[in-house]
C-alpha cells in the first residue's frame, strides 16, 4: 500500500498528468487488491489476548445516527465469539471490526424491541453463508424469542432456497439456514438464571427494568476470573447493581434526559406530535448517565461504558452535555462508547481500551 501511495506522489511530482490519468484505473485495481487482502485477512479475535473482550458492534439507537448501529455488544471469551442484540446496521460492523459472522457460536437478546431485533435476518445469512453451517445459529431469549425465530426463518426462507440453488448444499448446507430458538424462564421467585455454561463461559440472564417490556433481562458473562454485565435497556435497577458488584466491566445504556427534553420541546414547536410524545415517554424506562454512574460507584466496577446512546451525539463535544456530572458520580474509568471500540480484558489481568476501525 505504500508503495502504490509513493507511486502517486512522484507522478504528481514530475508533473506527469498525464500518465497519471492513463494509470488510474491501474493504480485504483491495486489499491482494491490492497484493501481486499486486508478486510479478508483482519482478525481481531487471534489479535486479542485469552480472556475477556468487549466488542461495541452498535452503539446507536433508534433515532438516525450516521455514524452508530443500532444496539449490538459482542464479547470474545478465548477465542470464542458471543453476540448480544444485532439492531440495523450491526452486522456490517462486525465484519469490519474483523469479527466475522462465520464465528459467532450464538446470538442472545436482551429484548425483543425492533431496534434490538432488526439485524437478526441479515446476520443469519452472512453467517451461514460464511461458514457453511450444518446447524442454524442458536437464538437465546426470554418469551417471545422463539416467534422472533419462526419469523424471520419464514420471511428469509425464499432467499435461503434460492441461495442453496445458486451455490449448492456443499457451501450452504440447508439444515444450517435461520435460527435455533432457545428460549429460558426463571423459575417463581427468581430473577436470574444461568443461560450457558460451557467451556468455561458462563453467561447468565437476569430480569431487568424495562416496563412495559416484562421479558427484558440483562447478561453477566465471567471466563477465566474476568467479568461483564450488560445492562440491556433498563431504568436504574438494583438487580443491575446486584449483579455487577465488582465487575471488570459495566455496560450500561444511557439517556440524557435534559438532551431529550431538548427535542421533545423541539417537536413540540414543529406540531410533531406523536414525536413529542414518544420522547416525553422514554425517559422512564432508560437509564440516565448520573445514574448508571451511581450503580457503578457502588457496585465497585472496574469500568463503566455507555452504549445504547439516546439522542445521538454527531459531534464529540456533546459527550460533556449528555453525560452531565457523571464523572463526579463514578471514580472510575467512564467511557463515551463508539462503533469499532474493544475493551479487552486479559486473563493475566489489565484492561485495554482501543478501536479497530481507525
Amino acid at each position: 500500500m505504500k508503495r502504490i501511495l509513493l507511486g502517486i506522489v512522484l507522478l504528481a511530482l514530475i508533473g506527469g498528468g498525464a500518465a497519471f490519468y492513463v494509470m488510474r484505473d491501474r493504480i485504483a485495481v491495486n489499491l482494491f487488491t490492497s484493501a481486499a487482502d486486508h478486510a479478508f485477512g483482519i482478525d481481531t479475535i487471534a489479535a486479542v489476548p485469552d480472556g475477556l473482550t468487549a466488542a461495541f458492534c452498535g452503539t446507536g439507537s433508534p433515532l438516525p445516527d450516521r455514524t452508530r448501529a443500532a444496539p449490538c455488544f459482542a464479547v470474545i471469551a478465548g477465542q470464542r465469539l458471543f453476540v448480544f442484540d444485532v439492531g440495523d446496521g450491526a452486522t456490517e460492523t462486525l465484519s469490519l471490526m474483523g469479527l466475522s459472522p462465520g464465528r459467532i457460536e450464538a446470538v442472545f437478546l436482551t429484548h425483543m424491541h425492533s431496534d434490538h431485533i432488526d439485524g437478526l435476518g441479515g446476520l443469519a445469512v452472512q453467517r451461514w453463508a460464511i461458514s457453511g453451517a450444518h446447524q442454524p445459529l442458536p437464538l437465546y431469549g426470554g418469551a417471545g424469542v422463539a416467534r422472533v425465530a419462526a419469523g424471520f426463518n419464514e420471511a428469509y426462507a425464499v432467499d435461503a432456497q434460492h441461495r442453496t440453488d445458486h451455490h449448492g448444499a456443499a457451501v450452504v448446507p440447508p439444515s444450517g439456514a435461520g435460527f435455533a430458538a432457545h428460549e429460558f424462564t426463571m423459575l417463581e421467585g427468581h430473577d436470574r438464571v444461568v443461560v450457558l455454561d460451557d467451556g468455561g463461559v458462563r453467561i447468565t440472564a437476569f430480569k431487568v427494568n424495562h416496563g412495559p417490556v416484562h421479558e427484558a433481562v440483562g447478561y453477566r458473562i465471567d471466563y477465566k476470573g474476568r467479568s461483564i454485565v450488560v445492562s440491556g435497556d433498563t431504568s436504574a435497577d438494583p438487580v443491575v447493581e446486584r449483579e455487577a458488584q465488582n465487575v471488570d466491566l459495566l455496560v450500561h445504556e444511557a439517556l440524557s434526559p435534559e438532551l431529550v427534553g431538548i427535542m421533545e420541546a423541539t417537536a413540540r414547536r414543529h406540531h410533531q406530535d406523536g414525536v413529542m410524545h414518544i420522547m416525553h415517554d422514554i425517559p422512564n424506562y432508560h437509564t440516565s448517565p448520573q445514574d448508571a454512574a451511581d450503580i457503578a460507584q457502588r457496585a465497585h466496577v472496574g469500568a463503566l461504558a455507555f452504549t445504547h446512546l439516546i439522542p445521538p451525539l454527531p459531534v464529540s463535544i456533546m459527550e460533556g452535555p449528555f453525560l452531565g456530572d457523571a464523572r463526579k458520580h463514578y471514580t472510575g474509568p467512564l467511557y463515551v462508547m463508539g462503533d469499532g471500540d474493544i475493551i479487552v480484558l486479559p486473563a493475566a489481568g489489565g484492561m485495554e481500551r482501543r478501536n479497530v476501525l481507525r
